[in-house]
């Protein structure tokens, strides 16, 4: 199966979806430049390696956008926050997700690694989480409450799985969302655009990479 997405036609394609969902996505707001935080989520070689059975094909193609975001954060002293999905091997924290998924990512094994061109810092929070939200049982919230954090932009796999699930949940805690349609992927156009559209109508405002860069840092890419 071809990929919905490439690196060469993310740009092309951004735009596509940005106007697709245009009537929706009617909650424009500029981030904060001191209060506002980047989650990278589940950017993992369990996701991104071509031969795993949870390959995100949507993933390799953000890849250089989230590279650039992470890059433009750091340069600015803006926080950093990776996410790693991962079980315990004898699955004692998998529940439901032990049968409804073909395969898991399991804890401290090279697989479960985030991506090496995107390797968190040593001074950069990892969360690990068993569910999709990256709030869910984790101390994401008390990390950004102590940040001082109000802003948060989303970024990662899958669109509309841990992605979505994250800016949910980061809406109900009244953060504002910033959700870059080319800087999250999913496994095929129909669940991202989809999980766009849901979102701009009630969580987030979708953008661009290229504009929260720019309203971060006052540079373009």
């Amino acid at each position: 199966m071809e990929p919905y997405i490439t690196e060469e036609s993310i740009t092309a394609k951004s735009r596509d979806w940005l106007e697709c969902i245009a009537p929706f996505n009617t909650h424009e707001m500029r981030a904060h430049r001191e209060r506002t935080a980047l989650l990278v989520i589940d950017m993992q070689r369990f996701f991104l390696d071509p031969s795993s059975p949870t390959f995100t094909c949507g993933g390799l193609a953000i890849l250089p956008n989230v590279k650039r975001m992470i890059a433009a954060f750091r340069a600015a002293g803006l926080p950093v926050i990776f996410t790693q999905h991962v079980h315990h091997p004898d699955g004692i924290d998998a529940g439901i997700m032990e049968w409804w998924w073909n395969g898991m990512c399991l804890e401290r094994t090279p697989e479960s690694e985030i991506h090496d061109e995107i390797a968190p810092l040593p001074n950069e929070k990892v969360i690990l989480k068993h569910r999709y939200s990256s709030f869910y049982n984790t101390d994401l919230e008390t990390v950004l409450r102590c940040l001082k954090i109000e802003d948060i932009v989303i970024t990662g796999l899958m669109t509309n799985l841990c992605c979505e699930s994250t800016a949910r949940d980061a809406y109900y805690r009244d953060y504002r969302v910033f959700f870059p349609a080319d800087g999250t992927g999913s496994i095929n156009e129909e669940m991202h655009v989809a999980s766009l559209l849901n979102l701009a109508f009630g969580f987030a405002h979708v953008t661009t990479v290229d504009t929260i860069i720019e309203q971060l840092t006052g540079s373009g890419a």
